[in-house]
């Protein structure tokens, strides 16, 4: 079986979105959601100021927007560096919440695809030909917490 999941409605697995509000600390702030923490990251080197105000967007949805845009300049080493960027802010997520971690390890050996119809990076894309490198990295994430558990 395969565990597809997209929508913070969507219940268990809607958790497993980096829009579900389930905040963590990690680098010594607060992050709203790991979307925040994850779009952030993309400026702490070259915008400061742009850093802090995605870090406070009011919401998950926000922060991305904030994230894609390209006025702001990105850090050099992003495309090298965003995988591990989105594991360590996803692992901390989990670590944090235990009815989290909890869904998670419920899942056993499964496969998890993020559903999402048009990212073909972290999603699966519409036609299910994307790389899912959210739901590799939740199988990941799921292996760490069993050695750590």
């Amino acid at each position: 079986m395969t565990i597809y999941f997209y929508s913070t409605r969507e219940k268990p697995y809607g958790c497993f979105s980096n829009f579900s509000a389930h905040g963590f600390m990690l680098d010594e702030l607060w992050w709203p959601t790991s979307e925040h923490y994850f779009q952030a990251q993309k400026f702490v080197t070259t915008d400061a100021a742009w850093f802090e105000q995605i870090q406070r967007a009011k919401t998950p949805k926000d922060a991305a927007k904030m994230g894609r845009d390209r006025t702001h300049p990105l850090r050099e080493d992003w495309e090298q560096v965003k995988e591990e960027i989105m594991f360590q802010g996803v692992l901390q997520k989990f670590t944090t919440h235990e009815e989290l971690r909890q869904i998670l390890l419920e899942t056993g050996e499964e496969e998890i695809v993020e559903n999402s119809p048009i990212d073909y990076y972290w999603g699966c894309g519409k036609d299910g030909s994307g790389k899912n490198r959210l739901g590799v990295i939740l199988m990941h994430v799921r292996e760490e917490l069993r050695n750590i558990c």
